[in-house]
């Protein structure tokens, strides 16, 4: 049986959104809340990967963890590589925190479109490298990359063997779904 986690990155500082994007809502629901709805019906387990400062903030039963000490806020591939380290599994389903309309039918359709090592989203040409399947395989390479000061996320995914999957599979509202809310005004148009 294959053991699937999923990880909902939310350490990021939002310096532009104005406070933490985890707990800005839509529709009475804390961004963390749908991020965690959409990969529960998936996954055998989810974690949140976060700062420590927030890790308070989080309820009682939800996972939530901080990125290892020699990674400690280096980005997405630490948060995936601490998840990694955290669960063992097969695959890691990632999901940043700042997508709320990314919901469970995506995630299970980007999940039959998952073969091996990496897939992750493409939308017009927009690469969405943290809407993704990571195996646990590719593991190595984060942490190589990490180890030697490499924090962006496309020359993991292209030495890993990314496949890029269309949003328009998996939703007919790819632009809406795959927008990243990085402002309030961001969140308001919508």
């Amino acid at each position: 049986m294959t053991r699937t986690v999923g990880v909902v990155l939310a350490g990021g500082l939002s310096l532009r959104f104005g406070s933490p994007k985890a707990f800005a809502k839509l529709d009475n629901r804390y961004f963390y809340e749908r991020a965690t709805e959409a990969l529960k019906a998936h996954c055998d387990e989810v974690i949140i990967v976060t700062r420590r400062e927030l890790l308070e903030c989080f309820p009682e039963g939800i996972t939530a963890i901080t990125d290892i000490i020699d990674y400690k806020g280096l980005g997405p591939l630490a948060g995936i590589l601490s998840a990694m380290e955290s669960v063992e599994a097969d695959r890691y389903i990632v999901l940043p925190c700042d997508m709320p309309y990314v919901d469970e039918a995506v995630i299970g359709k980007l999940l039959l479109q998952h073969e091996q090592r990496v897939t992750a989203v493409v939308v017009d040409g927009r690469q969405h490298p943290l809407v993704s399947i990571w195996d646990s395989r590719v593991k190595g390479n984060l942490q190589e990359a990490l180890d030697n000061g490499q924090l962006r996320v496309m020359p993991v995914l292209a030495k890993s063997g990314v496949r890029w999957i269309d949003g328009g599979l998996l939703t007919d509202d790819e632009k809406r779904v795959f927008t990243n809310v990085n402002t309030p005004g961001v969140l308001e148009g919508s």
